[in-house]
């Protein structure tokens, strides 16, 4: 691409991460010359479009560069000749996160964003429309980038590259910048005296850590980890892990794993919240509607602290930083999702992971990790065969399939149990799954209700 000056599109513009995104474009303005960028969003989320892209365009003004902001919510306008696109938005809005984490609650089951159920049912109401916008950038700007950083990015971006053949697509993850930010202060020293290698799929890695004399570190990390693990995600329940299974164990497990390896007690702290009538989704709901209430402040021209406690930590590093690389053809080092190339020896060679990889013109080239032992590499096979799944329902609506995705999801109780479940939740979520449209209509006639008051109520005022 000529370097003339960028053109960025953001989709989900109205998202309480902008400011975030802005700034990062700010703080590397003199590698990174932006032009232009447009902020797009959805006739519901207008509101919060237009209070976000003021501030957005008083970020900007309050910088030395002179750089507009446009706000549309005609996707197709801003995509034109665009250099750049990045994706955080999320169908159904936090509404739609309330029902994946209330409902299998409601059924004594884990309730989370992106894991068990509810990760499956964001990827249903979001992969059919990436695909869309993908359908939109092949011919409005063919020869753009794609940085996604929507939910579940691991899903989102396979579908993008191996579904809709879309190969200009690198998924994002503030995990792993988290880990490397937060991991020195375990070991007394700072994150330039490290190097780390990561490698398996999104919110499902493992990594493995060295000091600048080449010494890996790894086991000493995991024993201090069984003490007080720093790296913890502020999303996730700080339950420690088995101190006998880190000994046994060569690699690192991200914060998500504890959903999988301490099932029962993350359960027991979810169950509790839901008892005292909220969630993660709710908290965070309250938290976002504060911070728009920051925003309209026509004074404010930076991005405020409370947007830390939003989740999503170092979000702009990922995103920025990424087309920083591609544009600058840098070949730095940053962790992504991309496709498999051989890096992971136990998926399919061209199946998406995350994975550490060099970030050129050309884009990602993943650093081989090879071998995972058995015990990583069970998980690591069942997690990407439930995403496969999920990926196909999403695209076909076969119910069937859907169901396949969730008798192997380790989170989901399996049986009739976990039919019920699904059940309920595609019935919750029909105004954002119109390729299950006949299969609800067949549900709601065999009387299938909603058990959960809240979720039951943010149905019927159509949400």
């Amino acid at each position: 691409m000529e370097k003339q000056g960028l053109k960025i599109v953001t989709i989900g513009g109205g998202s309480s991460y902008t400011p975030e995104l802005m700034q990062g474009f700010i703080k590397r303005y003199e590698t990174l010359p932006v032009r232009e960028i447009w902020l797009v969003d959805i006739k519901e989320g207008e509101e919060k479009l237009n209070i976000v892209g003021a501030l957005a365009q008083r970020m900007w003004d309050a910088s030395p560069y002179e750089v507009k902001v446009h706000l549309t919510l005609n996707r197709r306008e801003a995509l034109k000749d665009a250099d750049f696109v990045t994706t955080q938005f999320r169908v159904g809005l936090l509404n739609a996160r309330i029902k994946d984490e209330r409902i299998p609650l409601s059924y004594d089951q884990i309730g989370q964003e992106t894991n068990g159920a509810g990760g499956i049912f964001k990827a249903l109401r979001t992969i059919p429309v990436i695909q869309d916008i993908v359908r939109d950038m092949k011919e409005l700007c063919p020869g753009a980038w794609l940085i996604n950083f929507t939910n579940p990015s691991g899903m989102i971006t396979e579908s993008v590259i191996r579904n809709a053949g879309f190969e200009k697509c690198v998924g994002l993850c503030n995990g792993p910048i988290t880990v490397m930010k937060e991991e020195p202060e375990m070991l007394g020293g700072k994150q330039e005296d490290y190097t780390w290698r990561f490698a398996g799929l999104n919110h499902f890695h493992y990594h493995r850590v060295w000091d600048r004399n080449g010494n890996e570190v790894t086991s000493e990390i995991l024993r201090l980890m069984s003490e007080d693990d720093k790296t913890n995600m502020a999303n996730v329940h700080d339950e420690t892990y088995l101190s006998d299974q880190l000994e046994a164990m060569n690699c690192i497990p991200f914060s998500y794993h504890r959903y999988y390896y301490l099932y029962e007690e993350m359960l027991a702290h979810q169950k509790e919240d839901y008892r005292n009538g909220t969630t993660r989704a709710e908290n965070v709901k309250k938290v976002e509607d504060e911070l728009f209430e920051l925003y309209k402040d026509p004074s404010l021209h930076e991005m405020p602290e409370l947007l830390k406690k939003r989740g999503g930590a170092y979000y702009s590093d990922a995103a920025c930083e990424t087309i920083h690389n591609i544009y600058n053809n840098t070949g730095n080092l940053m962790v992504v999702n991309t496709r498999n190339r051989g890096a992971v020896s136990c998926l399919p060679y061209d199946s998406i992971v995350e994975v550490s990889s060099l970030i050129n013109a050309d884009g990602p080239s993943p650093l081989v990790w090879g071998d995972f032992e058995p015990s990583e590499r069970g998980w690591l096979q069942i997690m990407k065969a439930m995403e496969e799944c999920v990926i196909n329902a999403a695209l076909t609506g076969d119910y069937g399939m859907l169901v396949k995705a969730f008798q192997i999801n380790p989170l989901i109780r399996h049986g009739h149990q976990a039919k019920a479940l699904l059940d309920e939740m595609l019935v919750a979520n029909e105004k954002y799954l119109p390729q299950f449209r006949e299969k609800i209509i067949e549900l709601k006639e065999k009387g299938i209700i909603i058990h959960d008051e809240k979720v039951r109520e943010l149905c019927e005022q159509g949400l």
